[in-house]
């Protein structure tokens, strides 16, 4: 399938996202958590071409500096890392 947006990866990963009704209207930020948390790792690298390190990196920085998060530590963990490494070749 060829993707132009983050929604387009929605359609085909309908089961990453069972509790929305309204799928057209997830915010980025969504995205980005339910593919990080529930998502496996080519989800994850498809979300990659289509906002770009940066950008999915950015978010997951600012939803890991509330106070309250949605993902395990373990997660949490693994994205730090992974990000701290592949951001520097950026």
């Amino acid at each position: 399938m060829n993707y132009k947006k983050p929604l387009d990866l929605i359609q085909e990963k309908p089961y990453l996202f069972w509790y929305v009704k309204d799928k057209e209207s997830l915010s980025d930020e969504a995205i980005v958590e339910a593919i990080l948390n529930r998502g496996d790792f080519d989800d994850f690298l498809k979300l990659i071409d289509l906002m770009g390190i940066k950008r999915v990196a950015e978010i997951f920085y600012k939803q890991t500096s509330l106070k309250r998060t949605n993902y395990s530590k373990k997660t949490e963990n693994y994205f730090r890392l992974f990000f701290e490494r592949h951001l520097k070749h950026v």
